[in-house]
């Protein structure tokens, strides 16, 4: 089914909208493409809890279901896309197409708010503010605009989804072939790194932190280590240096959101990408996870007299009696090599997220 979707004047244009319900039933049936059966769908997905002059319940319902059947959609289409793809880059690229700033951005390009029974001039003034932003950005600048985006914009598009679902009894195939155009431009796996990322840089710079992102190379894994304020907040390994850089800022936003790391450990990191005071910061760290102390032990030596360097292993147990062990690296003293070992073991912990 092919999607053609007309440019309605927006909210933050001069035209004002439909006054009859027919009408704005009927336009809405025109930016769709699709006809529905029963119209009363339509007329409660477009009737905010602030309007007066109806009788018709409000869309919250709806927009509840909404929710659920454009993840599913979505969800559907990234897995059938990307085969090879692990489950975390298919939950970014889900939420890439699904979030609240990409919603608000699909109502405003299409105009939906204009037909939207309500009577509220604060909710009109806020979408307003949003819209003249979005309308002056290029549809791909998610997550950039200075004004939040607001939740009811979202919420029409997610309950006018909902609508058709129910009206096309629940043909989750079609209702994609109806509401995938909505959505264009689709966040695709080669344009989703910027995703995450951009999100990160623009939390921190409302919370005037800085954030530094560094990339090295242990044997064959690219690793990216995501750093805000100097503190390390985030590592991950992958065989490709964006898919590493990907997943390192999907972990620090998701830290940063919960006003970071659980065990309110600081990790600052010196120039050669080893974590300062790292034995101590693993004693403390397993201290406040009540696991067992760190263990150290010599695996290997190389070469002779003033040139003998030191491997070191360090060991923990967590309090699930799960045991944990990695190796340091060289080094040509042996607690040069202990820090080693254990600034690697807050990396492994770090990245499997057990910090």
């Amino acid at each position: 089914m092919s999607m053609s979707i007309p440019t309605p004047m927006s909210i933050s244009g001069e035209e004002d909208p439909p006054k009859d319900t027919e009408r704005c039933v009927s336009a809405v049936e025109g930016i769709l493409n699709y006809k529905f059966r029963n119209k009363k769908l339509l007329e409660e997905a477009l009737t905010h809890s602030s309007s007066t002059t109806t009788k018709s319940v409000s869309y919250q319902r709806l927009e509840f279901l909404g929710d659920a059947v454009l993840g599913l959609a979505v969800a559907n289409s990234v897995f059938l896309d990307y085969p090879n793809v692990d489950e975390g880059i298919l939950h970014l690229l889900r939420c890439a197409n699904t979030n609240t700033e990409k919603l608000a951005r699909v109502a405003v390009r299409i105009g939906l708010y204009r037909y939207v029974r309500r009577n509220s001039l604060l909710l009109d003034a806020k979408v307003r503010e949003f819209a003249l932003v979005a309308e002056a950005e290029d549809d791909t600048a998610l997550n950039k605009g200075a004004v939040k985006a607001p939740k009811v914009l979202a919420d029409i598009v997610e309950s006018v989804i909902a609508a058709v679902y129910l009206d096309c009894d629940f043909d989750l195939k079609f209702l994609w072939q109806v509401v995938r155009g909505l959505l264009e431009p689709i966040v695709k796996l080669e344009t989703l790194s910027v995703q995450p990322v951009a999100m990160l840089y623009e939390l921190c710079q409302k919370e005037g932190k800085k954030v530094d992102i560094r990339h090295w190379r242990k044997g064959e894994k690219d690793i990216c280590s995501i750093y805000v304020d100097a503190k390390l907040v985030a590592t991950r390994t992958s065989d490709q240096e964006n898919i590493a850089k990907l997943k390192a800022a999907k972990v620090a936003l998701e830290k940063l959101n919960k006003s970071v790391n659980d065990m309110d450990i600081e990790y600052e990191v010196n120039e050669k990408y080893e974590i300062e005071s790292a034995k101590q910061k693993l004693n403390d760290l397993c201290g406040k996870k009540k696991w067992s102390k760190a263990t150290y032990r010599i695996e290997k030596e190389v070469g002779l007299g003033q040139e003998k360097k030191y491997i070191c292993s360090v060991l923990i147990v967590t309090s699930d009696d799960e045991k944990l062990s990695v190796l340091g690296d060289e080094k040509s003293r042996i607690k040069e090599a202990e820090k080693s070992a254990a600034s690697m073991m807050i990396y492994s912990l770090l990245e499997s997220s057990h910090i």
